[in-house]
């Protein structure tokens, strides 16, 4: 075993290597940018060095930099994690020149699957089945779209070497795939320095099935069964669980061979994930066929996933990888290999539902997890009071549930949602919760457009705040105005916050504005015996409680006991309570508001990012829903269109340019000009 390994990483998978690597008596090397001089993976690490500014191209992704830092640590061996430079050939192999051990595959195993083309042509030859579709070298838009009309829409084009949703773009129709071919083609050579696509049949009802392989030095290899990946957003995975629901014995020996098949074709070495699509189109039994499942695939590192796979086995991937890197043979046999009960992941990420799923920024200003055990596990790289900021994935944390079988471990999943507390940042995890509830997702009637297809009961429009929520609201800013205003003589009338009235019934008014953004009015009532009665939209409510030394408030509202938290951004209120985040504002009448006087109207960003294409130029007239420009954030591409029909007036930003979020991207001739 490696006495120190250097992880050339950062965030959860950072985190979850140092602690297999701790646990097995080996040191650990953080390398961090400028952004994360402070963050979680850097104070876990024995030691850690500074590789360069926040861009991960002048940062994580500088082999040269990455390599002096393990050698300068005396490192023996790097860790990849995922993304970044798990899958980059040329690091492989630049670490063997240094005399460094990669823990991951050989650079020609990377090189077989990284181009997507090729890599179908291998497993072709190798008997895996494929999807249909065009993996050739000629990479004219003429030959593109006549192999898309062939094939037959819709198609899907794919970035060779792509993964992650980068570089993919769905096309349903002939005159739409010219502006999607651009825009793959754009995405692929700003992720991964190659703009070569390839045109694939795009499946109508696909399941997402991939299964977990592992080969040792001596030639063996071994697969570890399954996971289900089909709840995806933006054709990235939210929620993954293992076994595949619906699988029957002869499918799960059927793809577990053809994935070892392809392993050995390119003589593969260390973790390895073989992704197929199964075709439900035309199957009543969730769409599990034996002959109806291709080969898509095959990621050469650890899935952000694998602790399913780690829960259902009771192994421990990390580790498997340590040792194979090191020489040792595979753990354990296929035939020692077994399946026990039923493990579901949800990705909590900082992001928008109710916006397309858009990435959000900010501080997590409360960050509390459910607590963790033989049933539920919380890998994250972040603690309460970090950032989530424009430069990095914005996933907070990965929560995985194990249970005896499938039904109890959503159960589970839904509890353990439940008690995720999160304020400063917008997250999925009301989303995630509700996926999880879904009496579809329960029946196991997945697809690869199960958020499409659920999507009213999954993202239901904003509504009022509730009335709890409200109340909650009120009550933890009244228990605290008492706190902080209670006066040196407590029979002085003037430390008084009753709301005290000559010849009237005392009463304070509360304003927010929430949910609808419609502003709310919260009459405060002061009774005689104590507590407040609060007059909320739908009635009257007493109400009393206490905030703990935890920040905790204990509620009594009307008689029902509840416990909630609520956090504080300025004048920006987070509420949670029973698994839900409600946002509120409080509006103080009294303070002096800016005005908005642009009559034109105006086009802000949604988060920071780069402009990397402008697609109308000033005079233009544009019509609702007529792209304006491209935003590149959080390594994901966001198309910003025309809200109404205008006529373009300004583009401040041009290609390459950066900006903040709330910046003013397109102004509109005013109306009437």
């Amino acid at each position: 075993m490696f006495r120190k390994i250097l992880i050339a990483n950062r965030g959860e998978i950072a985190c979850r290597v140092m602690r297999t690597a701790h646990r097995l008596g080996a040191a650990t090397v953080a390398v961090y940018s400028e952004a994360d001089a402070n963050a979680m993976h850097v104070a876990m690490a024995d030691e850690a060095v500074l590789i360069g500014p926040p861009p991960v191209q002048e940062s994580y992704l500088l082999m040269d930099r990455i390599i002096e830092a393990a050698k300068r640590t005396r490192a023996e061996a790097i860790h990849p994690g995922y993304g970044f430079l798990s899958e980059n050939a040329a690091f492989a192999e630049a670490c063997a020149a240094a005399g460094i051990v990669f823990i991951g595959p050989p650079a020609s195993a990377i090189r077989a699957m990284g181009e997507k083309a090729a890599a179908k042509a291998l497993m072709v030859a190798a008997q895996v089945p494929v999807v249909p579709g065009y993996h050739g070298d000629d990479q004219d838009d003429a030959v593109l779209t006549r192999a898309a009309d062939d094939i037959g829409y819709p198609v899907l084009i794919k970035a060779v070497m792509g993964g992650g949703g980068k570089g993919m773009r769905q096309v349903n129709e002939a005159g739409k795939f010219a502006a999607a071919l651009k825009g793959a083609r754009r995405e692929g050579l700003s992720s991964f320095g190659d703009d070569k696509v390839l045109v694939e049949k795009y499946l109508e009802r696909p399941r997402h099935i991939e299964i977990q392989v592992f080969a040792d030095q001596q030639g063996e290899v071994v697969h570890l069964f399954e996971r289900d990946c089909s709840v995806q957003r933006r054709h990235q995975k939210v929620l993954e669980e293992a076994p595949a629901p619906g699988m029957s014995a002869s499918m799960r020996r059927a793809m577990g061979d053809a994935a070892v098949a392809a392993a050995k074709a390119i003589g593969y070495v260390g973790a390895g994930t073989v992704e197929f699509i199964a075709d439900v189109s035309a199957d009543s039994n969730n769409g599990l066929s034996e002959d109806a499942f291709y080969f898509m695939e095959m990621n050469t590192r650890l899935q952000v996933e694998h602790p399913v796979t780690e829960m259902i086995t009771g192994q421990d991937l990390v580790e498997w990888q340590l040792r194979v890197a090191a020489g040792e043979p595979l753990p354990l046999s296929q035939d020692e290999l077994t399946i026990n009960g039923h493990a579901v992941e949800a990705r909590i990420y900082s992001e928008n539902p109710q916006k397309k799923f858009l990435p959000a920024t900010g501080t997590l200003h409360r960050l509390r997890s459910p607590a963790e055990g033989p049933h539920v596990r919380v890998d994250t790289g972040v603690r309460e009071g970090d950032e989530v900021s424009m430069f990095y994935d914005p996933m907070i944390a990965k929560l995985i549930v194990w249970d005896r079988d499938r039904p109890s471990a959503l159960r589970r999943l839904v509890d353990a949602l439940e008690r995720y507390e999160i304020a400063g940042v917008i997250t999925n995890v009301n989303f995630l919760a509700a996926v999880a509830a879904h009496p579809a997702f329960a029946d196991g009637d997945l697809e690869t457009g199960f958020i499409d297809k659920y999507r009213d009961d999954l993202v239901p429009p904003p509504g009022p705040i509730p009335d709890l929520a409200l109340a909650l609201a009120c009550l933890d800013l009244l228990l605290a105005r008492q706190g902080n205003t209670a006066p040196a003589d407590p029979h002085s009338p003037w430390g008084k916050v009753d709301g005290w009235r000559l010849n009237d019934r005392g009463h304070d008014e509360l304003c927010f504005v929430g949910g609808d953004e419609a502003e709310i009015v919260v009459k405060v009532h002061y009774p005689g015996s104590g507590g407040f009665l609060l007059d909320l939209p739908g009635g009257e409510m007493p109400a009393n409680g206490e905030i703990d030394d935890g920040g905790t408030l204990w509620a009594d509202l009307d008689g029902l006991r509840v416990s909630a938290a609520v956090v504080h951004d300025g004048d920006k209120v987070t509420i949670l309570s029973g698994g839900r985040a409600y946002r509120i504002e409080r509006v103080d009448r009294m303070a002096l508001r800016d005005v908005d006087i642009e009559a034109g109207g105006k086009v802000i960003a949604p988060l920071p990012g780069k402009i990397v294409q402008v697609q109308v130029e000033a005079g233009a007239t544009v019509k609702k829903g007529d792209a304006l420009l491209t935003l590149e954030a959080m390594k994901m591409e966001h198309t910003i269109t025309a809200p109404r029909d205008a006529v373009i007036a300004t583009i401040p930003f041009g290609a390459g340019e950066q900006v903040a979020e709330g910046a003013e991207l397109v102004m509109f001739v005013a109306e009437g000009d």
